[in-house]
């Protein structure tokens, strides 16, 4: 094997590698380097894994081992200590951290600006970035960050050991105040270690006789399985065993909803998707088994995909599934919509269309398995560790009692990560070789495995009388699912309840039509349907308001729901219906601009619809006067690990940074999927419950004297019903949050800033509460002008990062957030779900601002011919 020499953090290192291995697979396979990370190698696009060669920022899966000879490596673990100090803390100070994974390799570009004294000029800062992609943030705070640490630089490498503060770090003047409990701004859970890669992800994992794991994806989204041949990979150094479908030991398909998803395609039958998994190949090195993988030999008998959803309903359309290809009809109605509409002074019939889109969160999937004994522990980046509990379970036919699942926080989902991708086949391997093992996706597996965003085609008619007051709403909506069901008729049946919007309409007709493709498939994305029904609806106020020659505001504020008034589904709107306020919010900057469009949204708080929403939460007292917090929700980012610290503190008075948090598959702490933007508004309650029975005992205790006692909260919401239900007040869901956004455009037709008031009910952290709408906003931008992941005859047309269209932060906006709180009667402390509402109205919003500015009516996403889009849309699609 190949030899290079070259120095790592001030040490003279000689490596032997394999042939074909980039220089990012030396530093984390061979020399246990985790600081960089890896979103994309060796795509080169995320910047995850920056480092410095010869003191110059450079990306280690772009780089040969070869060429690194004789040269200085520099990763995070090399650089100074007093940079190291500031810049983790600057990062924590300004809120520059969600999910963590992209920050160690930004952390290390921004120690090469303080190198250069470049670091304290915010456009310095700005240009430097393109070689990195955030999911999360929006980047401002990123950048806020950076050039906070630049401006404590003193000189000769010494810093102030006070770090400046950031001007209004709010758009509605409050600022940060470092305090512990709710309400407070108070520090991000493992922050630091975060930003300075030493928080371990999956992926950073090791332990002692590790195999590693890696998939065989289908090549063609449908064809019958002839033949799998493993042998070329057997007979490959360092390979233990190639898994396909006759190993599975209990039940081979999965699914949160509809058990449709087979873990493995099995040789004579028919794929779905080209993310159908064929076999998983494990050898002693994640490189030998990825070169293994290559050499498994499929024989496969090509058949002709359904890709049209609207084709897939056509009775001589071949059956993607069994059960045909419509897999659910969500339908209600109130009212009498023909009426309505007949006696109408004006009526829109208007078509919308919205595209796939991918997640992009950073860290592809992965998970790791470690027997011990007769019970597995799995370690996951899921999204509900008694959902992947379950499953794998029934995967491999064992008790429920033999498996334990933990989640190692994640570096991103926003919905992605609620079905089972990796682990059932890893669970399995583990199982049957008695031997820990670890399967990671490339980022090009994860794009072709995961579920996207639903395109859907939504087809409305709307009526309204002479001044612009709504009467009917007349909607019909196809979703393409995909290959399989995922959470997809929850999807539809979401965009459906949503579909009127945040306004007052008297008579409803709503259907949507969840359709099978082979077509990669869909489930939930943040915004869970929403989003699509947004764009439509905000469209068609845009349409009214013209025709009855008003502006957006005014057409809004008419129609806008109230207390006591009705939501699309029936569900009567209670006194903490916050809409209204956040319109009101924004008017002067929306009636002042030269060009601007403006948004409204509303997004169910919790999953309801007849289903049990819950949090339950233990906290235990460990010896040394230390905490542990345990949950079943997930940490992806959204900081809930940070804000239950900060209840238990609120309640008890115990300092957070004395507190842990960990999510198991504990049965007394089942939750369910965290999803629905439930886990803050249900999580604080239960953690207020279970802290408040912890302060009463330490009314008579010392914390010391009540080691090894444990206190229990429980918050069960079971009182929601299903769209449709003949009620009174059919309550469909548990609450809401509410938006308005303000879309300003410049001259040049570009976007100049974005103005966001969101009514959160009770903001427990504001400083994470606003990171979280800026970053969903960015990713709103994104959705409305420039994202996309289309498909060609099942296939996606490109594999990369670069091709998706994602918003970078020289070309993000000035994001304005405005915190509005009416207090709700449901979420914990009167909080209400934050993380999905942002994107909500956004779309929406940008298409007005566009028409404003050009006169042009856009009715399809994304929006790639507005000058806003130009620099973001990949030249291939901009072309064609």
């Amino acid at each position: 094997m190949p030899e290079i020499s070259f120095t790592l953090n001030g040490r003279h290192r000689t490596v032997t590698y394999e042939q074909g291995m980039h220089f990012l697979e030396v530093l984390r396979e061979i020399l246990g380097v985790t600081s960089p990370k890896d979103g994309c190698a060796p795509q080169g696009y995320c910047g995850c894994c920056a480092i410095l060669i010869d003191g110059h920022p450079a990306l280690a899966c772009l780089r040969k081992p070869e060429h690194i000879a004789g040269k200085t490596v520099t990763t995070l673990e090399g650089i100074p200590e007093a940079q190291r100090a500031v810049l983790s803390r600057a990062f924590v100070q300004e809120g520059a951290i969600q999910c963590g994974y992209c920050i160690p390799g930004i952390v290390l570009r921004a120690s090469s600006l303080l190198e250069s004294g470049k670091a304290a000029d915010r456009d310095a800062v700005i240009k430097a970035l393109p070689g990195h992609l955030c999911r999360c943030t929006g980047y401002t705070r990123i950048i806020d960050a950076i050039q906070t640490a630049g401006e404590a630089y003193c000189n000769d490498g010494v810093f102030r050991s006070d770090l400046p503060r950031r001007p209004n770090i709010f758009a509605d003047g409050r600022q940060m105040d470092g305090g512990m409990g709710v309400g407070s701004t108070s520090v991000r859970y493992r922050g630091l270690d975060h930003a300075m890669g030493t928080k371990d992800y999956i992926a950073d994992m090791r332990v002692e006789g590790m195999l590693h794991g890696v998939m065989l994806l289908s090549e063609h989204p449908r064809a019958k399985i002839v033949t799998i041949d493993p042998a070329p990979a057997l007979a490959m150094p360092g390979v233990e065993r190639v898994l396909t479908a006759s190993d599975v030991t209990g039940r081979r398909h999965v699914g949160l909803i509809v058990e449709d998803w087979p873990i493995f395609v099995a040789q004579g039958e028919i794929t779905r998707c080209v993310g159908d998994v064929l076999a998983l190949v494990v050898a002693d090195t994640a490189f030998r088994a990825q070169r293994a993988a290559a050499a498994v030999a499929v024989r496969y008998e090509v058949l002709e995909p359904v890709t049209d959803p609207e084709a897939a309903l056509q009775p001589a359309a071949p059956q993607v599934h069994q059960s045909g290809n419509l897999l659910e009809v969500c339908a209600f109605s109130r009212g009498d919509v023909e009426t309505a509409l007949a006696g109408s002074a004006h009526v829109i019939e208007q078509t919308f269309r919205t595209q796939r889109i991918e997640h992009a969160y950073l860290e592809p999937e992965a998970c790791l398995v470690v027997p011990r004994g007769d019970r597995l522990t799995v370690y996951t980046q899921g999204q509900g560790v008694h959902d992947d509990q379950a499953q794998i379970t029934a995967v491999l036919g064992v008790e429920r009692e033999r498996v334990d699942v933990e989640l190692v926080s994640n570096g991103g989902a926003f919905g992605g990560k609620e079905d089972l991708s990796v682990q059932a086949q890893t669970a399995l391997a583990a199982h049957l070789l008695g031997r820990p093992v670890r399967t990671v996706l490339t980022r090009e597996q994860s794009l072709r495995l995961h579920p996207k965003r639903h395109p859907m085609t939504l087809h409305y008619t709307v009526g309204a009388d002479a001044d612009g007051h709504l009467t009917a709403v007349r909607a019909r909506i196809i979703g393409d699912t995909g290959a399989y069901a995922s959470v997809g008729m929850k999807v539809l049946e979401r965009a459906a309840g949503h579909s009127c919007g945040p306004y007052r309409v008297p008579n409803v007709d709503v259907e949507a039509k969840t359709v099978y493709t082979n077509n990669p498939p869909s489930g939930a994305m943040r915004g869970f349907g929403a989003n699509q029904a947004s764009f439509a609806i905000e469209g068609i106020m845009d349409l009214i308001a013209e025709r009855v020659g008003v502006d957006g505001y005014d057409i809004r504020e008419r129609n806008l729901l109230n207390p006591g008034d009705t939501f699309a589904t029936g569900q009567i709107m209670t006194g903490s219906c916050g809409v209204r306020q956040t319109l009101e919010a924004v008017r002067e900057v929306y009636k002042n601009a030269k060009y601007a469009g403006i948004g409204c949204g509303i997004k169910n708080t919790g999953i309801g619809t007849g289903m049990e929403d819950a949090c339950r939460l233990l906290i235990r007292v460990l010896d040394g006067g230390r905490l542990e917090i345990v949950s079943g929700y997930t940490e992806m980012g959204q900081g809930l690990f940070t804000i239950l610290r900060q209840v238990v503190s609120e309640e008890t008075g115990i300092d957070p940074a004395t507190m842990a948090v960990r999510t198991v598959s504990d049965d007394r702490v089942v939750c369910g999927m965290t999803t629905a933007s439930r886990a803050t508004a249900l999580g604080t309650a239960a953690a207020q419950l279970a802290a408040r029975d912890l302060a009463s005992e330490l009314e008579a205790n010392s914390l010391e004297d009540l080691a090894g006692r444990e206190f229990y909260g429980e918050y069960v919401c079971d009182f929601t019903v299903k769209a449709g239900t003949a009620v009174d007040n059919p309550k469909t869901h548990l609450t809401f949050g509410y938006a308005t956004q303000v879309v300003i455009l410049e001259d040049d037709g570009k976007i100049d800033r974005v103005v966001a008031a969101h009514d959160v009910g009770r903001a427990i952290n504001p400083l994470l509460c606003a990171g979280q709408i800026e970053g969903s906003v960015h990713m709103g931008l994104g959705y409305a002008l420039s994202e996309d992941f289309p498909c060609t005859g099942g296939r996606p047309d490109s594999l990369l990062l670069r091709d998706l269209g994602i918003l970078k932060a020289k070309d993000t906006p000035q994001i304005d957030v405005i915190l509005v709180e009416v207090p709700d009667e449901i979420g914990g402390y009167g909080s209400k779900g934050v993380g999905e509402i942002g994107l909500v109205p956004t779309a929406g919003a940008v298409a007005g601002a566009l028409y404003a500015y050009d006169g042009i009516r856009r009715f399809a996403l994304p929006m790639i011919d507005a000058p806003a889009a130009a620099a973001s849309v990949p030249k291939a699609r901009r072309a064609s």
